[in-house]
C-alpha cells in the first residue's frame, strides 16, 4: 500500500499530503508502462482527515482503517463549520462501501514533505523516518470575571486573558528548557467578551503537545495539569481542560529503503502522519521525508512548467479540488502560464516530472 492524505491545513504548501498520493499513482503507472509484474498487488490509499483541522481528531481515516476508532463514531464527527463528516463524504462522492479491515497490507509506504527545515539545511533530498511524534491535544477554558478596564484595581482583577498568557509562557519555557524533544504550541485563542475596555471573563485556547517518547509526553501533560491547578488558585479563576486527541509515540518504522541505501539519511522523528496508523495494520512500514523546499509555502514558489503540482485548497480540511476533478488516467501539469491542468497519458509523456 502506497499513499497519504489529500486534505491539508490553512495556507499549507501545495505538496502537503497530496504528494504522497500522486507519487503512489505515478509509481504504479510507471510500473505498468514498463510491463513490471509485482510479487504482490499494489494499492494507493488516500486517507480522510489526516490534519484534524475541520474534524477532530487528526489521522481519522487511517485511525479507523487500523481499528483504532469506531467507524460510526468517526462518521458522526461534527466539524468546525457544523457539518457532519459522513454526510460530507456522501456529498462529495467519497463515502466508501468497504468496512475497515477488508484489506491488510503487507507493507505500507508513505512519501511526505518533511514539514521542517532539517533536510534542506543539511542539503539532503530524502530521508527515512524512524519514528513518529506522540500527540496530546487539549482545549483549555479559563473563566474569570468581566469588569471595566479603567475602574477595576489590578489587585481585584480576575483576568482570564492574563491567566491564558501565563499558561502560554509556561508551555514555551518548559519545552525550551527540556532536554527532551518535547514541543508545545498554542495555535488558537479567543477572549470573551473581546472588547478593548473590558477585562476578559473567558479565554478559550488549544494546546498541542508532542514528543516521540510516550513517557515524556505523559510528563508534559502532568506538568501542565499541575500548573493549571496552581494557576486557578492564585489567579482567582476556574479552569477546565478537555482532551481532543491523545496518541502515544514510539511508532517505529522498519526501513528496507534506507537499509538498501535508497534514502540519504534517517530522521529521528516527524509529526504524526497516516503511516503511524498504517503501521499498526501492515506487517511492515516505511515513511520517507523529502526536502521541505518541495512544500512551496505561499509566496515562496510559483508553479513551474513541466512539474507536477496540486492546487492549494481554500477551506480547512476540505479535499484538494485539483485531485477531486482529476480524470482517470490523467496527471496534474503546470502549464507555461502558471495555471494547473490535467493531462492524459499521451499529453503527459511530453512533460518531465
Amino acid at each position: 500500500m502506497l499513499g497519504s492524505h489529500i486534505d491539508t491545513v490553512i495556507d499549507a504548501g501545495i505538496y502537503d499530503g497530496c504528494y504522497g498520493v500522486l507519487a503512489g499513482l505515478e509509481a504504479i503507472e510507471t510500473l505498468k508502462e514498463a510491463g513490471f509484474a509485482p510479487a504482490r498487488p499494489l494499492v494507493v490509499a488516500a486517507f480522510t482527515n489526516e490534519e484534524g483541522v475541520r474534524y477532530s481528531p487528526d489521522v481519522m481515516g487511517s485511525l479507523v482503517f487500523a481499528a483504532g476508532r469506531d467507524i460510526e463514531e468517526a462518521l458522526a464527527s461534527i466539524g468546525t463549520d457544523g457539518s457532519v463528516l459522513g454526510r460530507e463524504l456522501e456529498r462529495i462522492g467519497y463515502a466508501g462501501r468497504h468496512q475497515p479491515g477488508f484489506l491488510k497490507p503487507h507493507v505500507y509506504v508513505e512519501l511526505h514533505v518533511e514539514q521542517g527545515p532539517v533536510l534542506e539545511r543539511e542539503g539532503i533530498a530524502i530521508g527515512a523516518v524512524e519514528n513518529l511524534q506522540g500527540i496530546s491535544w487539549q482545549r483549555i477554558t479559563i473563566d474569570g470575571v468581566a469588569n471595566h478596564a479603567g475602574t477595576t484595581p489590578m489587585s481585584m482583577h480576575q483576568d482570564a486573558g492574563v491567566a491564558a498568557a501565563r499558561v502560554i509562557s509556561f508551555l514555551a519555557d518548559r519545552a525550551s528548557a527540556s532536554p527532551t524533544p518535547t514541543v508545545a504550541t498554542v495555535g488558537t485563542i479567543a477572549f470573551e467578551p473581546n472588547a478593548i475596555n473590558v477585562i476578559p471573563s473567558r479565554a478559550i485556547f488549544t494546546i498541542d503537545l508532542r514528543d516521540p517518547n510516550e513517557m515524556h509526553l505523559r510528563e508534559a501533560e502532568a506538568a501542565l495539569a499541575a500548573f493549571l491547578d496552581d494557576l486557578a488558585a492564585s489567579a482567582g479563576v476556574t479552569i477546565h481542560a478537555e482532551s481532543l486527541a491523545l496518541r502515544a509515540g514510539d511508532v517505529r518504522c522498519r526501513h528496507r529503503l534506507a537499509d538498501r541505501g535508497w534514502c540519504q539519511s534517517r530522521r529521528p522523528f516527524v509529526p504524526a502522519h497516516d503511516v503511524g496508523r498504517g503501521a499498526r495494520r501492515a506487517d511492515d512500514c516505511s515513511h520517507c521525508a523529502v526536502r521541505d523546499d518541495l512544500r512551496a509555502e505561499p509566496g515562496r514558489h510559483q508553479p513551474q512548467p513541466g512539474r507536477v503540482h496540486r492546487r492549494r485548497r481554500t477551506g480547512c480540511g476540505r479535499q484538494c479540488p485539483a485531485w477531486r476533478r482529476r480524470p482517470a488516467g490523467s496527471r496534474l501539469i503546470a502549464e507555461p502560464n502558471g495555471m494547473l491542468s490535467t493531462a492524459g497519458a499521451a499529453k503527459a509523456k511530453h512533460h518531465q516530472k
